[in-house]
């Protein structure tokens, strides 16, 4: 670390606290840049590179968890708006949709409006369960016990209400394995995330069949040249497997790295994918 590198970390450090001090003041981007006597510009350019997100939307996030405790203790929209800073209780509810994919009303109740057909299939990777709402795809993971498989699925969505059902979107994800898909956005897909857990497993559905990238690649692709780590936990949290392919990220080094659902099956996926495009 050089001793720019030092000083810029210690301005980023100092700014984390401040926001998470004074968040529910909702402060705007010139007074988090005078906190550490930058310009607002350059400010915004050292944070992102640093955090891996704008100041703006670390400031969103750490907002949402706070409503998020507060209407888990059964506070009011109204109220929760209120004690997060917000002008109005739409403020927050455009909040929750953007990133949470669901309103408050929906948070609060666990998804107890949320209708998911499940259905358990075999691959050739192993037992397989996927997911749908009338949306898309929303859940798929590789589990070889299915009442793990179905427990981790309701874990996910707490208060839906489940069946098991097959149905054409879930045949035309597990079609993924049997078929030529260079397209895999053709797939429906229902996913909640942050925006910027969106944004990387939007750059895993660009990378090839056969072809392999790493953490820093996908850093750059999104244009968080610093955020390696950041994209490490963000792959680590994708919700359907395969189908966003997190198993064509390796190290750097060439090492093929851990994998959600187990690094031999994640060798096995590599070399399969490998071998269709000998």
């Amino acid at each position: 670390m050089t001793a720019q590198d030092e000083i810029d970390y210690y301005r980023i450090a100092k700014v984390i606290q401040y926001i998470r001090s004074n968040f529910k003041l909702q402060p705007n981007l010139d007074e988090v840049a005078e906190q550490v006597h930058l310009s607002p510009a350059h400010f915004q350019k050292l944070f992102t590179n640093w955090a891996g997100t704008s100041p703006k939307k670390f400031l969103q996030f750490l907002s949402l968890e706070h409503a998020k405790s507060l209407l888990s203790d059964k506070a009011t929209l109204f109220d929760a708006a209120l004690e997060t800073g917000f002008s109005s209780s739409s403020r927050l509810h455009d909040l929750f949709v953007k990133i949470e994919g669901m309103s408050p009303a929906e948070y609060k109740n666990g998804g107890r409006n949320l209708t998911i057909d499940y259905h358990f299939s075999e691959s050739p990777f192993g037992k397989i369960i996927v997911a749908s709402t009338d949306k898309g795809i929303c859940y798929m993971a590789f589990d070889e016990d299915k009442e793990n498989a179905l427990r981790d699925l309701h874990n996910k969505f707490p208060s839906a209400s489940f069946f098991e059902k097959e149905n054409e979107l879930q045949q035309s994800a597990l079609s993924i394995f049997s078929k030529d898909w260079t397209n895999p956005q053709n797939i429906k897909l229902h996913l909640k995330g942050t925006d910027f857990q969106l944004k990387v497993w939007e750059s895993l559905l660009n990378i090839p069949m056969g072809k392999l990238s790493t953490y820093g690649k996908i850093a750059d692709q999104i244009g968080n040249t610093k955020a390696s780590r950041a994209v490490g936990t963000a792959i680590g949290s994708n919700p359907v497997a395969f189908i966003i392919p997190c198993h064509r990220v390796i190290q750097a080094s060439g090492k093929i790295g851990g994998y959600m659902w187990g690094s031999e099956r994640k060798e096995l996926m590599i070399g399969w994918e490998s071998a269709k495009f000998l």
